[in-house]
């Protein structure tokens, strides 16, 4: 879509507020504005760039920082006056060094925070994490530990040991979101395979 496109007579000053959201998790991360540069160096580049009001110039999310926000998707509302971008973080969003500039609760999406966790992990490969070390033994080690985990899981199950089966569960869902990473894989990437089997 070009940024003539949008309904700029509708937006204050004429630029296009923009919503980014973590295309994994789902968790809102900021509000933003775009200029016609910004928008256009975002989809040129795949960096999220916006349109700094109190500087009145173009800036690349993370260009100082190096916490840029690599974009996925980008969808205009219903009316054109708005932009979603789903973005993959490269480290916290806010500048003061928390994942969103919103203090939202997490608790019903941790799922997604530990994707991103897994994620922060394989790019960064600190020392002495269970993660690296299971990243660093390779795809067969993480594919064992999850053939291992959902037998002890299925045993749990027929045993009818409920809080074992929890926990074992627990492993079972860590380690294959370990091996979707290892993969190339998300937990988007799963949610849209199940939707197409749905269909």
């Amino acid at each position: 879509m070009k940024f003539s496109e949008f309904n700029l007579e509708k937006c204050a000053d004429g630029l296009l507020p923009v919503i980014v959201q973590d295309a994994d998790t789902l968790k809102v991360l900021m509000l933003a504005y775009m200029d016609e540069e910004a928008y256009e160096r975002t989809v040129e580049t795949g960096l999220v760039t916006f349109h700094s009001r109190s500087r009145n110039e173009t800036w690349t999310k993370g260009e100082t920082s190096g916490n840029f926000l690599h974009l996925v998707e980008m969808f205009p509302d219903c009316d054109k006056d708005t932009l979603l971008i789903k973005a993959r973080p490269k480290g916290p969003t806010c500048h003061r060094g928390t994942i969103a500039c919103f203090d939202t609760r997490d608790e019903e999406g941790f799922l997604g925070t530990l994707a991103a966790c897994i994620r922060q992990r394989h790019e960064e490969m600190p020392e002495d994490h269970y993660t690296t070390y299971l990243f660093n033994k390779g795809v067969n080690k993480i594919a064992q530990k999850v053939g291992e985990e959902a037998v002890e899981t299925v045993i749990e199950a027929v045993d009818g040991n409920k809080e074992r089966f929890l926990y074992e569960a627990g492993d079972l869902v860590y380690h294959l979101m370990v091996l979707f990473e290892q993969m190339g894989f998300t937990m988007a990437d799963l949610e849209k395979e199940l939707v197409v089997r749905h269909k």
